[in-house]
């Protein structure tokens, strides 16, 4: 716990804390003494946290609490739009894998491991396909 609250004093202080305080609406002294650890007397915030990592992209705070839970944290990449009907095309294509990957499998009325993992692949692409659809109807 003391590097997580560590990493939300570093996120205030390295970027410029008035600032900060001004843009989650708090007073800086406030926002200033909430984020010392060693001030038993006030604490952050949920919404204070997430002030702080929406206002300053600053992620160490993130990054500490999920080291705190064995997890690691990893930016995902946003897909690139496309033209709205080519992205359909793919959505479509995808699913018809996946639905010939699913058909397949099912010919012997078992599923074995090295199908299972086929059909996990397809929805995958599905899942994939339908990211960039997200993103090209964003962007139209």
């Amino acid at each position: 716990m003391e590097d997580f609250l560590r990493a939300c004093q570093s996120a205030v202080l390295d970027n410029e804390a008035k600032a900060l305080a001004a843009k989650m609406g708090v007073p800086h002294v406030s926002l200033l003494q909430r984020a010392n650890p060693d001030n038993d007397a006030h604490h952050l915030t949920i919404e204070h946290l997430f002030g702080i990592l929406l206002h300053t992209g600053d992620m160490r705070p993130l990054r500490a609490l999920a080291s705190e839970f064995g997890f690691d944290l990893t930016p995902k990449t946003a897909p690139k739009a496309r033209e709205l009907a080519s992205s359909l095309a793919e959505v479509g294509k995808e699913v018809a894998d996946l639905t010939i990957a699913v058909h397949a499998a099912l010919e012997d009325s078992r599923v074995n491991s090295f199908e299972k993992s086929l059909i996990r692949q397809e929805i995958h692409h599905v899942r994939a396909s339908l990211d960039v659809m997200d993103a090209s109807v964003k962007a139209a």
